[in-house]
């Protein structure tokens, strides 16, 4: 498959922030546990995906708009008084990752840094470095989250080209050194990883999977999988959820002999994006506890997701898995969805929505 011609445009000036003119967004249907309240942290974020917080800054991708954003919010009040293009032209540029001084961008088949101003982090100093070119083309699940490790090295998916095939150097996790150099494989059997983050106390990786289409309403389940070791297999495409195997590439006992997954999850919820939280302005009972956005399901007959999960995690086991932020979906008409969360460096927690183009903040306010 060829690779789309792409260009990178980098901006030339920082824009003020400018809300959304004409329809503002619900966020008073979004229900919350007591004492929890959500507000708009920056709009007008067309595609807005993945999350990276470096200190007050915060770095947007997208996917068919091809931009990369930089947000800050200068004073503190939980809203970004200053938003730049950082980067334009790119291929799906979903996974961001801020480092040091520069920012990593995960085009379909690409991972870039580009080098960040000192004097105004929100700019690009330069042209973007190529680090790696060779990733696979394919559109169909190629664009990419991606994240550093607590080993420094980054963490890069490549999801299944298909929603369901056996296609040789595809559904793993693999990941890179800083510089590019030495990729290898951390995970195989993923068939589209759009989230990641390790425990907080043991270090181990934790994902998300979503689930193969046209199975029925109701099965197969999303998955949140636990990798204690490297290179271990997940199951794809053989096995699907904790013991059902798949009708063209399965067999009876095929899933015995993969790791089944640490809690099946809500069947074509599209669990993207999942974090740990370790900020200390939630009370005691959430830290620790695995936050999913879950971007809803597009072919079921009921839709279910749109909203943000909470999987409880006690000695590496995932027990409770409860709805935690709803009101993106009113009746059948979802007016957003939500794709990656972050711990901000406040405490509180950003959400993503690329159907509204926002990024908003969820905060305890007791």
């Amino acid at each position: 498959m060829t690779p789309k011609p792409r260009a990178t445009l980098l901006a030339l000036a920082t824009l003020p922030m400018t809300a959304c003119a004409e329809t503002p967004l619900p966020v008073e249907h979004i229900r919350l546990p007591p004492c929890f309240e959500i507000a708009v942290f920056a709009d007008d974020l067309p595609g807005a995906r993945s999350l990276s917080v470096a200190g007050n800054r915060v770095y947007v991708g997208t996917r068919g708009e091809g931009r990369v954003y930089a947000l800050e919010d200068t004073d503190g009040d939980g809203r970004a008084e200053r938003r730049n293009v950082l980067a334009r032209g790119l291929d799906s540029p979903n996974g961001v990752a801020a480092r040091g001084d520069w920012l990593y961008v995960a085009e379909i088949s690409r991972i870039l840094r580009f080098p960040l101003d000192p004097a105004d982090p929100l700019r690009a100093a330069g042209e973007p470095e190529v680090l790696r070119d060779d990733y696979p083309a394919e559109d169909h699940h190629g664009w990419k989250f991606i994240r550093f490790g607590p080993d420094g090295r980054l963490f890069v998916p490549i999801g299944a080209p298909c929603n369901v095939c056996d296609e040789p150097g595809h559904a793993v996790i693999t990941s890179i050194a800083a510089d590019g150099s030495d990729r290898r494989v951390e995970a195989r059997g993923v068939r589209n990883t759009v989230g990641f983050d390790w425990h907080p106390e043991t270090g181990v990786l934790w994902f998300t999977d979503n689930g193969r289409d046209w199975m029925g309403d109701d099965r197969p389940p999303d998955e949140l999988n636990r990798a204690p070791g490297r290179d271990m297999h997940f199951g794809f495409p053989h096995c699907h959820g904790a013991d059902l195997p798949d009708p063209e590439y399965g067999e009876p006992g095929v899933c015995e002999r993969y790791v089944p997954p640490a809690r099946e999850l809500g069947p074509h919820v599209a669990a993207l994006s999942m974090r740990f939280y370790t900020g200390t302005r939630f009370p005691e009972r959430y830290h620790g506890r695995v936050f999913i956005a879950e971007h809803g399901s597009w072919n079921r007959s009921e839709k279910i997701g749109y909203r943000v999960s909470l999987v409880d995690v006690r000695d590496g086991e995932a027990t409770d898995y409860t709805p935690f932020a709803t009101g993106w979906l009113e009746g059948d008409h979802a007016w957003g969805r939500p794709v990656d969360v972050a711990v901000n460096d406040d405490g509180s927690l950003l959400v993503s929505d690329d159907k509204a183009g926002a990024v908003y903040r969820i905060r305890y306010a007791p």
